[in-house]
């Protein structure tokens, strides 16, 4: 049989949504690449997954569901996991109500059919369901709390900037399609400025990069806007007017001097005002990275960021804008999936351990685990098994025989983003594509709005979950449809731009607060300064991304040993490169493989997120359950450890 060139979209958690091209023989996928023509994707993959194929054929796949007998996990049919799944939820249901429920949705998978497990929760309940965001909550909530949305301008207008601040991202790593549009930016004229306090390939990218202290980045925010408040004419009038609460906020900047302000954030004076220079010189675009974000004061430090772009009217202008996140759900029918109906109990999802854990009256009994691994990528990440481990029954939804599913009770297979039918919308663009099955699933697996629609029929709420997959795509782009993007129109195009999305965010100098003004920081915890000693034995832990791995899953070779990388002068006494070390942290330990690097600063250590928890080589088993300030977000970088020879 001749190859079959077939299209989709990835549907990973990932800003780019990279449209998909494969190359199809005999129902194997020979070669994996982006689409040319895709305006963002521009025919070139991550490393994740461009070999994402090798990955699915190296890991062992769920083909057929398995359920816990005699305390192990056994193959059964399809039929007999779902008869199990609804008899157990009924009985629960009737025993302790449907707050005894627990139903837990990540972000391992973008499709937007993906919410069709909250609907049935919703309709079967409601149950109990998770608050907050592990990913981007403090951040979207500052920018909502200031803007009203948390959107962007096109990503093809950064090629109008004059400067573009890269502040706590590595594109690289986790945006890797943006690096194109930064090459022609800078080929435009545009002056990059990375700031972060890890060295890495893309602050190697920049024209310049400064490193503040780890959790400066509030001061240095802070600091900027009393150094612009020195500057002559720095400011319109006409952007004053589109702010609220601007003596608020001058009022707070100005409560340290410049040089005061440049201490605390770990940087010389000289780069607080060259940033104030650059940003009353915009357009001045501000490329806000997800990292920083996760720390309790992140919210503040976005909301810091939102400010210094608005008042210098970089917020109101092409080349400009302070982008965190595009809204891939805006545009669609909100309404489509969820009702949003109140739960009887919600499960803080940064502190899912203890929230589990403490419920009673009625107890969690019951989890329904889908598109995430919350064992290894939640901090607190032996509560979090814990909690599982002592609930009655736990069902998790999942194509891979994860840390999580190895706890689990039920395990039900589905498909993976090669075999899957959904819509995916980005979180770093403005288009929207199609997930469309490049190969069959194995033989056994269902799609999941089919697995789901076969359980509601035995819960006795079939009504409300009918309808083929296509039915279900045509209402969330009903609104869409109006505008001509229906799903014939998007299959024809295989991605289209979407017909709301403002090419420039706030051009009129509105926002969609209910005042039409951006709602200015104007007041912050003190406590987010409180001086922190940078000594050998207490270094900030960075759980970072990394080029081989999606998460938990690992496309390249998943380390043995946890390697943890420091500048020479923070290894312990007497210890080198590939040393065995010990990382020590209040929540636990890990042993770990030293790795010297001479860029980073001396208060930092650097380990990959994610992990394998049974493996010993989960970066969340050192990290505290904390939330944020704003959304309840997870403090993922408010971690100290200590190094020791092992």
């Amino acid at each position: 049989m001749a190859a079959e060139l077939r299209h989709s979209t990835c549907n990973r958690d990932c800003p780019d949504a990279c449209g998909l091209l494969a190359e199809v023989e005999d129902g194997q996928i020979r070669s994996l690449r982006g689409q040319p023509d895709h305006p963002v994707t521009r025919g070139f993959l991550c490393f994740r997954t461009s070999r994402f194929p090798e990955f699915v054929r190296s890991t062992p796949r769920v083909t057929q569901p398995l359920l816990r007998k005699g305390g192990e996990l056994v193959p059964v049919t399809m039929a007999e996991a779902l008869d199990v799944a609804a008899e157990r939820l009924l009985a629960i249901r009737a025993e302790s109500g449907p707050a005894a429920i627990f139903h837990y949705r990540s972000g391992g998978s973008l499709g937007l059919l993906k919410a069709m497990a909250d609907r049935l929760f919703e309709r079967f309940g409601p149950c109990a369901t998770k608050v907050g965001d592990i990913c981007s909550g403090a951040g979207e909530a500052a920018q909502i709390e200031d803007f009203g949305i948390s959107d962007s301008n096109d990503l093809d207008d950064l090629r109008n900037a004059r400067h573009v601040l890269i502040w706590g991202k590595n594109p690289f790593v986790s945006n890797v399609h943006l690096v194109p549009v930064l090459k022609e930016a800078r080929a435009a004229g545009a002056a990059l400025v990375a700031i972060d306090p890890i060295s890495h390939k893309g602050t190697a990218f920049a024209d310049r990069h400064h490193q503040p202290r780890p959790g400066g980045d509030l001061a240095l925010a802070l600091g900027v806007g009393a150094a612009l408040l020195r500057r002559e004419h720095a400011f319109d009038p006409l952007d004053l007017a589109a702010c609220s609460g601007f003596d608020d906020w001058s009022r707070l900047v100005t409560t340290r001097s410049v040089e005061a302000w440049a201490e605390l954030a770990g940087v010389p004076a000289g780069v607080v005002v060259d940033l104030a220079d650059r940003l009353a010189d915009g357009p001045t675009a501000i490329l806000v990275g997800w990292g920083m974000q996760r720390r309790r004061h992140g919210g503040a430090i976005v909301r810091a960021l939102d400010a210094l772009s608005a008042v210098t009217g970089n917020l109101f202008r092409s080349g400009g804008g302070c982008s965190f996140y595009f809204a891939r759900r805006r545009g669609f029918d909100a309404g489509a999936l969820v009702e949003g109906r109140t739960p009887p109990r919600v499960i803080r999802e940064p502190l899912l351990g203890e929230d589990v854990l403490a419920a009673s009256d009625p107890p969690i009994r019951a989890m329904w685990i889908t598109a995430g691994n919350p064992v290894c990528m939640l901090p607190g990440a032996a509560k979090v098994a814990e909690a599982i481990e002592r609930t009655e029954f736990v069902v998790v939804v999942d194509p891979l025989l994860t840390d999580t599913a190895r706890r689990a009770d039920l395990v039900l297979p589905v498909p993976t983003l090669l075999e899957d039918d959904d819509l995916v919308a980005a979180y770093g663009h403005h288009f929207v594509g199609e997930s469309r099955p490049l190969v069959d699933p194995p033989e056994g697996v269902l799609q999941e709005v089919a697995l789901l629609q076969q359980l509601a029929e035995r819960l006795g709420i079939g009504d409300h979950l009918a309808g083929s997959i296509d039915e279900w795509k045509e209402r969330l782009l009903a609104p869409m449809a109006k505008h001509g993007v229906d799903l014939a129109r998007l299959r024809e195009r295989r991605v289209v731009h979407k017909p709301e999305a403002r090419p420039v965010l706030f051009a009129d100098r509105r926002v969609d607060t209910p005042d039409g003004k951006v709602q200015l920081l104007g007041s912050v915890d003190e406590t987010c300064f409180a001086p922190e000693p940078v000594e050998r034995d207490g270094l900030w832990l960075f759980s970072n991304s990394s080029i081989e791995a999606q998460a938990s899953q690992w496309s390249g070779r998943a380390p043995e040993i946890l390697p943890v990388t420091v500048h020479p002068d923070a290894a312990p006494a007497g210890l080198g490169d590939g040393d065995p070390v010990e990382i020590v942290a209040e929540a636990g330990s890990l042993p770990g493989v030293l790795r010297l690097d001479a860029s980073q600063r001396p208060d930092v250590a650097l380990v990959p997120k994610g992990g394998g928890y049974d493996r010993g080589t989960c970066a969340n088993v050192l990290i505290p359950a904390r939330a944020t300030d704003l959304g309840l977000g997870a403090a993922y970088l408010d971690c100290r450890v200590e190094l020791r020879a092992r």
